[in-house]
């Protein structure tokens, strides 16, 4: 009994050192970090002279192909990072499938951007969700760094607004709402 009463005082110190080392919880991550950042997933619209240019982007999709920001110029693209393993992500699906239905046919792209997921995971997420439009795989996570400041690289999901001129003109943290959405997507459509 003594020799496991001081196993464990040895171990206390650990465990405190390793619950230590995760950092807080709160705040901003640094750079690199992949810890889970919640939002409220309320769409803020950026005013034209505020607008920072998106990064260019480009990569395999999850089908095969290889899709970039550049390929829908003059558009207004909805740019959605997810991961299979987010559950804000699966609430949201449909969400996002709806409102790009919707508008499609009035020159509205989406693209997906599936982050730090493994790849059987995410094609299972999409068969089942079914969106309708391609998703890059960012397993490293390059094209979400590529928006650091923007989007804190761990905030998932996350959505933006890409306008025609190629610039970033709405940013949502956390899973959007349909109206939030659609009526962010029409107002930047109609710009």
């Amino acid at each position: 009994m003594r020799a496991k009463s001081i196993s464990l005082l040895l171990l206390a110190p650990l465990a405190f050192l390793a619950t230590g080392c995760a950092g807080a919880q709160g705040g901003q991550p640094a750079a690199g970090d992949t810890r889970f950042v919640a939002g409220d997933g309320k769409m803020q619209v950026f005013e034209a002279s505020e607008r920072k240019t998106a990064p260019a982007i480009e990569g395999p999709t999850l089908d095969g192909a290889t899709a970039s920001l550049a390929a829908h110029k003059g558009k207004v693209v909805v740019l959605n990072f997810w991961a299979s393993w987010c559950g804000p992500c699966r609430a949201e699906a449909p969400v996002l499938k709806e409102v790009a239905a919707k508008t499609k046919a009035g020159g509205v792209e989406f693209l997906g951007v599936d982050f730090k997921d493994r790849q059987a995971d995410a094609k299972a997420f999409e068969r089942t969700e079914q969106t309708g439009y391609p998703h890059l795989f960012d397993q490293p996570g390059k094209v979400a760094l590529a928006f650091q400041g923007t989007v804190p690289p761990a905030a998932i999901p996350s959505t933006l607004i890409i306008d025609k001129q190629g610039r970033i003109a709405a940013r949502a943290l956390g899973a959007v709402k349909y109206t939030d959405l659609m009526n962010a997507v029409t107002k930047v459509r109609d710009e």
